[in-house]
């Protein structure tokens, strides 16, 4: 149950000169401890995860009454919506999100709008926890049995070593947030087989994406290093980056930012399913070792040709990474500029190595490389990833006040 105002002593007054906590920062920083202690084993269900709790929070505190002290009751409203979101989706850590909604509280003066403002964030919270139930995007939901077709020229197989099976298959039949459905960005077909754009596809993957591959330099087997796991954790970063330096916003306009940033990455993930499974191109992998069925012959099969990081278990075209950073790149440019001071990153599969960026451009030139470069996807399909999430980031942006009635 969420902490209430009547239920606790009144907080210690403030230290004179000591900085005033940003609560919004706060909440960022409990639902990234939240999400990565919770170990849910599919991508979008995090990304759900946040957008449930930031959307509760922007509508929150966007709803402010009249005759109320403004910043204590939006500071209240945020806390208790990401609380609410979070130990509903979460159950196992309310113990810490108990104690992080006590933190908050104990800075805002007791009173009417502390009051009104947490049970303006629970009531959101529950609003929008209901409106999302039965999305499709629960890891059952997501992980549903996928049969690929007979093996064929282009046709996407399941990919070495392990022939594991397909993943992320039901994502593709999940519900927006704001997409009127899956396929509304269906990407045109990949280039064709025999094509120079794919010809020059495979060659630059066999060159720099094998496994002992003497093109590839050091600084790009570090990137694709990098960027190897999920790219959505990378993220977080960035977008607290951005976050922290929009302190003087207003706070409804910074919980937007970080809802908008989440509802634009659920719906490109469901895009992204969707034209993956529609279109069903084959791995680098398997085109460069089976380049003798593709009926094109300046194209020469390499039976033991091997990608530096292993192939993940879903078709090539568009990549999820790149999808993911078009989208993340069109919400933060629309929102804070294309540019920002500059900032460092740590990635857990690129062990002591930290970048730094002054873009968010860079990071989706980064994603597009580091795909090739670790044999795993082609060009075509990283740029049209892309081009993807571009345009469902740029609906999100336009549509996004949709959300907020």
């Amino acid at each position: 149950m969420a902490t209430t105002a009547a239920a606790r002593p009144a907080g210690p007054a403030p230290v004179a000169g000591q900085a005033r906590a940003d609560t919004a920062v706060e909440w960022y920083d409990t639902t990234v401890a939240t999400i990565a202690a919770a170990g849910t084993p599919t991508q979008v269900a995090d990304s759900r995860t946040w957008a449930i709790s930031w959307l509760a929070a922007t509508r929150a505190v966007e709803r402010t009454p009249a005759g109320v002290d403004r910043g204590a009751f939006q500071e209240a409203a945020l806390a208790g919506a990401v609380h609410k979101s979070l130990v509903t989706l979460v159950p196992a850590r309310t113990a810490e999100l108990d104690a992080a909604l006590r933190r908050t509280l104990d800075r805002i003066p007791d009173g009417a709008a502390e009051d009104r403002g947490l049970a303006a964030g629970v009531r959101q919270a529950r609003t929008v926890l209901a409106s999302r139930e039965g999305d499709g995007l629960d890891p059952a939901s997501v992980e549903v049995p996928f049969t690929p077709p007979a093996p064929g020229p282009g046709v996407w197989q399941l990919t070495p070593p392990d022939l594991g099976p397909a993943i992320q298959a039901g994502t593709r039949h999940a519900r927006p947030f704001l997409l009127d459905r899956p396929d509304q960005f269906r990407l045109g077909p990949p280039p064709a087989l025999g094509s120079a754009r794919y010809r020059a596809d495979l060659a630059e993957v066999r060159a720099v994406g094998e496994a002992n591959s003497s093109r590839r330099t050091p600084e790009q087997t570090e990137t694709a290093n990098f960027w190897l796991g999920s790219s959505m954790p990378l993220y977080n970063e960035p977008l607290r980056v951005a976050l922290a330096r929009s302190a003087r916003e207003p706070l409804a306009d910074r919980a937007e930012l970080v809802a908008l940033f989440h509802v634009a990455q659920v719906d490109t993930q469901i895009a992204t399913s969707d034209s993956k499974y529609a279109h069903l191109r084959w791995r680098p992998v398997t085109a460069i070792r089976s380049a003798d069925i593709d009926g094109d012959p300046a194209t020469v099969p390499d039976r033991d040709w091997t990608p530096l990081h292993t192939t993940p278990q879903h078709p090539d075209y568009p990549s999820g990474h790149t999808t993911y950073a078009g989208a993340a790149e069109e919400v933060l440019t629309t929102l804070v500029g294309a540019r920002t001071g500059p900032f460092e990153m740590t990635s857990g599969t690129a062990p002591g190595v930290t970048r730094t960026y002054t873009s968010w451009r860079q990071l989706t030139q980064e994603n597009v490389d580091a795909r090739i470069w670790s044999g795993i996807h082609t060009r075509s399909a990283d740029v049209a990833g892309v081009g993807l999430g571009s345009r469902v980031g740029a609906y999100t942006l336009a549509h996004f006040d949709d959300l907020l009635r």
